[in-house]
């Protein structure tokens, strides 16, 4: 099972400046963690309360439909196009990256197995879809729109313009229809209609999942499973760990315990959670839980209407390359920081370091160790540096890289993320800040509706011209 170590957040290990008294901590939160726990839990199933996505490793027909379906087109595109932004990419792409070679894209063929290459599309820059186009042959692509709404205006002008080159390529829309899988809501929104209208295949995003958390609908799932992911796997895990974390002890609940040392630390003036997998293949979670972290704990209004201007802020960093890039700033910088580590304790392969330079001291102890080798002690040295310098840090182990362990462990962010939206007392599942730039966007892309907005989002009378240098 997925581990939890908060050995190093403890006074005993950081001072009592910097680290949190754990015993007392237990002892005086304990019964306020377990009324949280029972609550989310209690919830899941609430119209309206955007805390379904508990539900998805349990939803097996969700699976098979979404199998069935990447059994069929299995061996008739050699490239899947994500188009999606935020919770509809960030989760899927760190799902591929994490469970396929780390070269996916540039093995031959017949080691992928008639299974696709993968490109994810979720920026609006007009080079990065020039080029996309430049190495598609789409008479073999399959692309997968992600979008609730359908109105996400970043997914839909790709869409709209890939659909234009598909149906250039094919002749007709009806030609080009297998060619688009869609993944919006179930029964409303501009994606369904256009499924209803072209036929396309159609899967669902459920009622009262919200994007940051749908990484286990079909938003992810689907891409997973068309590369050949084993997706029960992936379900499996989290129903495994699922038991754990509704347990209501908050010594024996792993997310209650990081949810609860993360807002304390917070209020201790320590307001930025790093997280920092020592994985190449966990690098892009690190990105994923930016946006879950951010978008689900940042509120300028708290449940009860108060302005409060809460929430942590995240910062991604990699293990060992961020060493020589952030750790400097991590061990002697201020302490308004804490740390949670991913360390994989059995990496897939074992690569041998050779001893090539046996006369060279400076060189020959690293021969005949093993990568796994260096990589870990980069890691407990990181760590035992920070805990020396008084900076707490956390550390989940992953026993492997696999689908099951990897379920665990963006289910188990997920989870602690919601406990710590109710002991911040703000709505960790809406994102207002979001919706305005939004809004100002359709206004200067001249969406009908949104003319009244559009000298606000210029600046008005506000806007400061910069003096030529």
């Amino acid at each position: 099972m997925l581990r939890f170590d908060y050995t190093h957040l403890s006074t005993d290990r950081v001072g009592s400046t910097h680290g949190l008294p754990l015993e007392r901590i237990f002892a005086e939160y304990g019964a306020r963690m377990e009324t949280l726990v029972r609550e989310l839990y209690a919830s899941k199933d609430d119209v309206g309360g955007w805390k379904k996505w508990l539900n998805l490793g349990y939803d097996r027909a969700l699976a098979e439909s979404i199998q069935q379906y990447a059994d069929r087109v299995r061996g008739q595109f050699t490239d899947l196009v994500v188009l999606g932004i935020g919770g509809s990419s960030l989760g899927g792409y760190a799902l591929l990256k994490a469970l396929l070679h780390p070269y996916w894209n540039n093995l031959p063929e017949a080691r992928r197995q008639g299974l696709p290459r993968f490109h994810f599309v979720e920026n609006v820059d007009g080079d990065q879809i020039h080029g996309l186009l430049d190495v598609l042959n789409l008479k073999t692509t399959l692309v997968n729109v992600i979008s609730k709404s359908g109105t996400t205006a970043e997914t839909m002008s790709a869409f709209m313009l890939l659909q234009a080159r598909l149906i250039e390529t094919f002749g007709s829309p009806e030609a080009a229809r297998d060619h688009v899988v869609l993944t919006t809501d179930a029964s409303s929104g501009i994606l369904r209609q256009l499924a209803n209208q072209h036929g396309y295949t159609a899967f669902e995003v459920p009622d009262d999942v919200g994007g940051r958390f749908s990484v286990f609908s079909a938003v992810g799932l689907l891409p997973a499973a068309l590369c050949g992911v084993n997706i029960e796997e992936i379900q499996q895990g989290i129903r495994d760990l699922d038991a754990v974390l509704q347990n209501t002890d908050l010594r024996e609940n792993p997310a209650a315990q990081n949810a609860l040392f993360q807002y304390l630390f917070y209020q201790q003036g320590k307001p930025i959670s790093v997280i920092m997998p020592y994985s190449y293949r966990l690098a892009a979670v690190s990105d994923w839980y930016v946006q879950l972290w951010a978008e689900s704990l940042g509120k300028k209004m708290d449940r009860q209407g108060r302005v409060v201007h809460v929430g942590p802020t995240p910062v991604r960093a990699v293990g060992v390359t961020d060493q020589h890039s952030q750790v400097q700033l991590f061990n002697e910088g201020p302490f308004d920081k804490v740390f949670t580590f991913i360390q994989v304790e059995t990496p897939e392969h074992t690569l041998t370091i050779p001893d090539a330079f046996p006369t060279v001291p400076d060189l020959a102890y690293l021969g005949n160790q093993s990568f796994h080798q260096l990589l870990n002690a980069e890691f407990e040295s990181t760590r035992a540096s920070l805990t020396k310098n008084m900076r707490p840090n956390a550390t989940l182990t992953v026993p492997c890289v696999t689908p099951y362990y990897f379920g665990q462990l963006l289910y188990f962010l997920e989870v602690q993320t919601a406990l710590a939206g109710a002991l911040f007392q703000i709505d960790p599942f809406d994102q207002p800040g979001v919706e305005l730039a939004k809004k100002y966007t359709y206004a200067l892309m001249g969406r009908k509706g949104y003319e009244h907005l559009v000298e606000e989002a210029r600046g008005g009378a506000n806007i400061v011209t910069s003096a030529a240098v």
